[in-house]
């Protein structure tokens, strides 16, 4: 694991990218949290104060049209461009100082998670084009790595600046990170042909559908990307119920959650180290099985009411779940073509993460009638379906360990 990790660090190109995603990051981390305190300092209600996330969020469901915005352009100035207008963008939350501007927050939130989307689909094809394919997973899994980690750092720096010094203060870093970023991204030596013009005769739809066909076509992509989704799903329930799991099941005060999150963090952070190693030498599919199978574990032990297992359990779900999505994005970078690949890998992102917002809902709705220790082991056992099916052999070059 540390050979490969400095070796992909010493590369010029693959260090830049990491080190331009990481700042970039640290920003969208520290606003993630802090602009729903800042609603709910501004105005003191808890559904305005929610809506933030879901303004940032709600883009995602365009991925296959951002993704195929993504396609048009040459992925590196894309990045470069879009970091720029992103700092700009930022400017007018130097004027939210009220209940009646908080509608500018919103405005921007959204645009915000539009722009992002475009830039994850960008990276999704720049980073195929950086990096040696042999070593997709370690930049993916360092790049999860060290977004974990700021998880457990940014908000905190976001609160605190928000508390101590206002909202434009945290405005500021995230001004400062996206102009940090759109500078690293200049520095790549990368050369990438421009884009080839859309066909005479090909339709707007067409072209949106693109990455979606791409995926249902694909004996190594479907099963993964099918069994993402499956899995986040479930991920929602489980998510929905940890606060009952607290309450119910370990009779804790709702701030433990935060303990069982960081454990969580501390496993995702740990998967990101492991994954290049993991899917070298077993394959997507097996990593993904392997992955999903102890998120289920982990899940239905939930249900026992003691805070060690609770807290092995929550590492246990952080180390296991981002299994699948990691073997699901290396793959795609991997087997898809550079023309298509925003669009594959944007489609992609939506089909796996939109099911993870619905069942967040339904998860919630259960939880007010049934007995947590009956949902987590049902949850777990249908986890436990999904691995098995996706252990399954198929036919598919993420099948075999990679040299």
């Amino acid at each position: 694991m540390g050979r490969v990790a400095r070796e992909v660090l010493r590369d010029r190109d693959a260090g830049l990218y990491l080190s331009a995603v990481v700042v970039s990051g640290f920003g969208t981390s520290a606003m993630w949290l802090a602009a729903g305190v800042w609603v709910k300092s501004l105005t003191g209600s808890d559904s305005l104060a929610a809506l933030t996330a879901f303004a940032m969020w709600a883009p995602s469901l365009l991925g296959p049209l951002l993704g195929a915005v993504a396609d048009r352009f040459r992925r590196r100035p894309l990045l470069v461009w879009s970091n720029l207008a992103m700092s700009v963008l930022l400017l007018p939350l130097l004027a939210v100082d009220s209940a009646g501007r908080v509608w500018i927050l919103y405005a921007v939130l959204a645009v915000y998670g539009a722009v992002s989307v475009v830039q994850d689909a960008a990276e999704a094809g720049l980073v195929a084009k950086v990096v040696d394919a042999r070593l997709l997973g370690d930049v993916n899994g360092l790049r999860m790595a060290a977004n974990e980690g700021m998880k457990l750092l940014a908000p905190l720096v976001g609160v605190v600046l928000l508390t101590r010094f206002g909202g434009a203060s945290v405005a500021l870093l995230d001004i400062a990170s996206f102009a940090a970023a759109a500078a690293v991204f200049a520095l790549l030596r990368v050369r990438e042909e421009r884009p080839a013009a859309r066909p005479k005769g090909a339709g707007r739809l067409s072209e949106v559908t693109a990455g979606a066909r791409e995926l249902w076509r694909s004996p190594v992509l479907r099963p993964l990307v099918a069994g993402g989704a499956a899995t986040m799903a479930l991920a929602g329930v489980n998510g929905a119920l940890v606060y009952a799991v607290t309450d119910s099941v370990l009779d804790r005060s709702p701030a433990f959650t935060g303990v069982l999150y960081a454990a969580q963090g501390a496993g995702s952070v740990l998967c990101g180290l492991l994954a290049g190693p993991m899917l070298r030498r077993a394959g997507e599919r097996r990593v993904a099985a392997a992955g999903v199978a102890l998120f289920a574990v982990a899940v239905a032990l939930r249900a026992l009411p003691y805070d060690a297992v609770a807290l092995v359990c929550s590492a246990g779900i952080g180390l296991g779940l981002p299994c699948v999505l990691l073997a699901a994005a290396t793959a795609v970078q991997r087997e898809t073509p550079d023309a298509v690949l925003g669009r594959t890998a944007a489609t992609a992102s939506t089909l796996m993460f939109l099911p993870n917002a619905v069942t967040l809902a339904l998860g919630a709705a259960l939880a007010a009638f049934a007995d947590v220790r009956v949902l987590l082991p049902l949850t777990g056992a249908l986890g436990l379906a999904v691995a098995a099916l996706l252990a399954r052999p198929g036919r598919g070059a993420a099948e075999l360990p990679h040299p």
